[in-house]
């Protein structure tokens, strides 16, 4: 799981960050000017954005402005959820042994050295300060403790029962057409929104409108100009949970009732189904634990963006 400074891996694009580093998101720093976000009152400098950005690899072509800012976006969240959690843990969270923190930075020390480095490099190279790192450790072992206390052998069986499809590897194939909406779309649009798709499908199951022909008219996808066909997927880890969610629960065929995603609404077309082969819980549990506990950090997560007070100052 993620600490501050510690979801690095997320920004490993094709787009290098690297040119943002010294630009514009530094100079609004020197000039004394408002963080970059305040997450319940706790601020997030340009300079810890910054050095997210320079973790990511280089660019063949410059940026775009509009990526440039996304992936400035893109850190801040990430920080965001950090905070957030460690919030979250600092009072949920079983109490931390400081001498455990201290075990793990000598640890820390022994590899640089090993490496013929220091603990003042691994800051450098992080642009976290020592204080930092010491949180982020504290943060890894409260969530441990939690995860242990939280987590039973009778959850990690319902889970493995709840997507035992995908530990069997089945697949699906399916279309869809999709009406997007804005971040923050009015109960009034989602409810416009929701009856466009559902008089669109009584069109198409009472035969007037052919499937095919309605995502290439009205889906807002990519997708559309292939009839709304998005290939195979397995129940997890490649579509929205509650699209994943509709799509295996329908036959060969069927057309599901309007679901909605983080992305709009849709209407799910199920074309093909691929059996897998029957999976070994004893096998696969490890797999099952490390889903399990990333379902949950998110799942708290959620709960904490619908509390949190955060103000985000990128100009």
């Amino acid at each position: 799981m993620s600490v501050r400074n510690g979801r690095l891996y997320c920004l490993t694009s094709s787009v290098s960050l690297l040119l943002l580093a010294g630009s514009a998101l530094a100079q609004k720093d020197s000039a004394a000017a408002k963080p970059a976000a305040m997450v319940d009152g706790t601020a997030i400098t340009f300079a810890e954005v910054e050095a997210i950005l320079k973790q990511a690899p280089p660019s063949p072509t410059p940026l775009t402005e509009a990526q440039r800012r996304q992936m400035q976006i893109d850190a801040i969240a990430m920080l965001i959820d950090d905070i957030l959690m460690q919030n979250f843990l600092s009072k949920h969270g079983p109490k931390v042994n400081p001498a455990e923190v201290n075990k793990r930075v000598a640890d820390l020390d022994q590899s640089q050295k090993k490496n013929h480095k220091s603990l003042q490099d691994f800051y450098k190279e992080t642009g976290q300060t020592e204080t930092q790192l010491r949180a982020n450790i504290a943060t890894k072992l409260q969530w441990d403790a939690y995860v242990q206390e939280h987590v039973s052998e009778a959850d990690l069986k319902k889970y493995y029962e709840a997507y035992k499809e995908f530990f069997d590897r089945v697949t699906v194939r399916a279309s869809h057409i999709v009406l997007r909406m804005a971040p923050g779309a009015s109960d009034r649009e989602i409810q416009e929104t929701k009856a466009k798709l559902q008089a669109l499908r009584q069109e198409i199951v009472s035969g007037k409108l052919d499937f095919v022909e309605a995502a290439k008219k009205y889906s807002q996808c990519v997708s559309a100009k292939d009839g709304g066909d998005i290939g195979y997927f397995p129940r997890k880890l490649a579509v929205d949970e509650a699209f994943a969610r509709a799509a295996f629960a329908l036959k060969v065929g069927e057309i599901s009732d309007v679901v909605q995603s983080e992305y709009g609404m849709h209407l799910i077309r199920l074309t093909d189904r691929k059996a897998g082969q029957p999976s070994d819980y004893a096998k696969v549990k490890e797999t099952v634990r490390e889903m399990c506990v990333e379902d949950m950090w998110q799942a708290l997560l959620a709960q904490q963006r619908k509390t949190a007070h955060v103000e985000i100052n990128l100009p």
